[in-house]
């Protein structure tokens, strides 16, 4: 009776495998993979299929599209473009050999050694990278400028220099460019994003190599850095893919000598006198290169082994310095100093002199700039939309891309994975002024989007964009490193995998998020190419505002608003310390 029964129902059951195959393979998994796909690729792709398509428009702005290859001819015929694009490359090979194996050993340091002050030293790393470029540039430019510097003004007077010789250092050259750069971003990104990775690598199989013969160098070059290499290929190729991208340093210190990169240079056809649309869109369009480069040998280089180094049973551990540790501690608290008190000194002390740069006035020092910024309406508006913007990124940007990294980590199994990781690099090699244009293409072209134009959410749309594959990629770095154990052993409780996600997944991921939603405030709070094209004077931030400031000769008021936006970045930076300081990790 049973037996018929079974087959009775096989039966049954047969006819709809034939007769519906889509409906019996039917996943809700595969079905959010799917829809995720489609959201965030019109999000990403959408408004690049713009800039491509708009790249070929040779009509002038206003006229009905006319579509040919004049554009991207007169665009490469330029000689300048060769040169800008040569030096771009240089640029970014000097500063990214010089900070990243400098930045691999600081995160080293800071997180598995007995460094003195190790965390706070970290947290300065920390600042260091939340002080905004145009900040650490415009202080800069007070202490090496070579006629007016204060450095080159200190040196002359005991070299005894003839008056109005060049001094000694000069910010206004390759080198000086470079040396910003390093003094910016370049070493302080790297390393807080390192430092998490390092010190979540589980002692265990250190112990094993030396337990096995290996001395310490030996088990640091065979055990622990290819244990780390999904963060240390991710943090690298997340430092090529934005040499597009940064144009402030460039754009100050770069033009005065004529040294133009590949990003002044399509932010100059963006901004020029008739916008030169097309011919940017043309320039841009050659940076896809790098993400059919950067995307398959990162994805190639992080799932061909396993790199979990977190798990129920994870060992840290510290390595004793020895007598090494007060000199390393020095260089340290020299470095920093270096990375943060200074450009902070300088840019503070500009913002109170009658004159940027001139110390020999009768009066240098003044309080009529920080007067007249609390007092004009246009700096109280501009200080409230960087705001609103800047912590909307940061919330949104955290949750959603925490959950994107999860399905294409842990979503083995479901179709179109690589897809979706595919989707999250395209905005990387987006220069940022081209990322702005095509979604203000996409929102004035789409009649949905037409009533947001001009608003403050076209800015969170465009920062959100901007941020997808720095956050994506930090969230896939942590959750690599994270065993299946943990997950498994709650799916086994009975847990769903949105309570799994909820309950195991995101308290693990805390630090990470703090790491993100810091990171997404701060290149908020300091955009300007990608929202230069989309920003109203109703809109405008104090980013913008320095920019404007800065375009007219105004440094002293640039000064202001930079110290201002600082104060507002490091402020965040030590409540976000403060809320991650007891989940990032243990230490002795």
């Amino acid at each position: 009776m049973a037996a018929a029964l079974n087959q009775s129902q096989n039966t049954l059951v047969a006819p709809r495998r034939t007769l519906f195959p889509l409906l019996a393979r039917f996943s809700w998994p595969q079905a959010g993979l799917i829809a995720l796909i489609l959201g965030l690729g019109y999000y990403v792709i959408y408004p690049l299929a713009l800039i491509l398509i708009n790249s070929f428009n040779t009509a002038p702005i206003g006229q009905p599209a006319v579509y040919g290859l004049k554009t991207w001819i007169d665009a490469w015929s330029d000689a300048g473009v060769l040169d800008a694009l040569r030096n771009t490359l240089v640029l970014a090979l000097c500063y990214q050999l010089i900070s990243f194996p400098i930045a691999a050993l600081l995160a080293l340091l800071l997180a598995r050694t007995n460094l003195p002050a190790g965390r706070f030293f970290e947290f300065l790393f920390w600042l260091s990278f939340f002080i905004p470029a145009l900040s650490t540039t415009l202080g800069w430019i007070l202490l090496a400028d070579p006629h007016t510097g204060l450095l080159n003004s200190w040196l002359g007077g005991i070299l005894h220099t003839p008056a109005g010789a060049s001094g000694i250092f000069n910010v206004y050259s390759f080198w000086g460019i470079v040396w910003v750069h390093l003094a910016s971003h370049a070493v302080s990104f790297k390393v807080m994003l390192l430092t998490p990775t390092f010190r979540n690598m589980d002692a265990t199989m250190e112990e094993a190599s030396r337990m096995s013969g290996a001395s310490q160098w030996l088990t640091f070059l065979k055990v622990t850095l290819p244990m780390m290499t999904p963060g240390l290929v991710i943090v690298f190729m997340l430092g090529l893919v934005r040499l597009f991208e940064s144009f402030e340093i460039e754009l100050l210190l770069g033009v005065p000598f004529n040294f133009y990169v590949y990003s002044t240079r399509i932010v100059t056809l963006v901004r020029g006198d008739p916008p030169q649309l097309a011919q940017a869109a043309a320039l841009g369009s050659v940076t896809l290169v790098l993400l059919m480069i950067a995307a398959p040998i990162q994805r190639r280089m992080t799932t061909r082994r396993a790199y979990t180094t977190v798990g129920g049973r994870m060992k840290p551990a510290v390595a004793d310095l020895g007598p090494w540790r007060w000199p390393l501690f020095g260089l340290m608290a020299v470095l920093t100093t270096m990375l943060v008190g200074l450009p902070v000194v300088s840019v503070l002390a500009a913002s109170f002199m009658t004159r940027f740069g001139f110390f020999n006035l009768a009066r240098p020092w003044t309080l009529a700039h920080w007067q007249q910024a609390f007092g004009d309406s246009v700096f109280i508006l501009s200080l409230k939309n960087t705001l609103i913007v800047a912590l909307s990124v940061a919330v949104l940007g955290a949750a959603l891309y925490s959950f994107v990294a999860y399905v294409i980590v842990r979503g083995r199994g479901l179709r179109g994975r690589g897809t979706l990781d595919l989707v999250v690099w395209v905005p990387s090699v987006i220069p940022g002024a081209l990322a702005g244009l095509g979604l203000l293409w996409m929102f004035l072209s789409t009649p949905v989007f037409k009533p947001f134009y001009g608003s403050i959410f076209l800015l969170i749309a465009a920062c959100l964009l901007v941020g997808t594959t720095l956050a994506t990629q930090t969230f896939k770095a942590t959750l690599l490193q994270l065993r299946l154990e943990l997950e498994e052993a709650a799916r086994t409780s009975g847990a769903t995998w949105l309570r799994t996600y909820l309950r195991v997944v995101l308290p693990l991921l805390g630090p990470t998020m703090v790491v993100v939603g810091t990171l997404l405030f701060l290149f908020t709070a300091n955009a300007t190419s990608s929202i230069i094209m989309l920003a109203t004077s109703r809109t405008r931030t104090l980013s913008l505002l320095t920019l404007e400031f800065l375009r007219d000769g105004l440094r002293e008021p640039a000064a202001v608003t930079t110290v201002i936006i600082t104060v507002v970045t490091c402020s965040l930076a030590l409540v976000a310390r403060t809320l991650g300081r007891d989940a990032v990790g243990p230490r002795s």
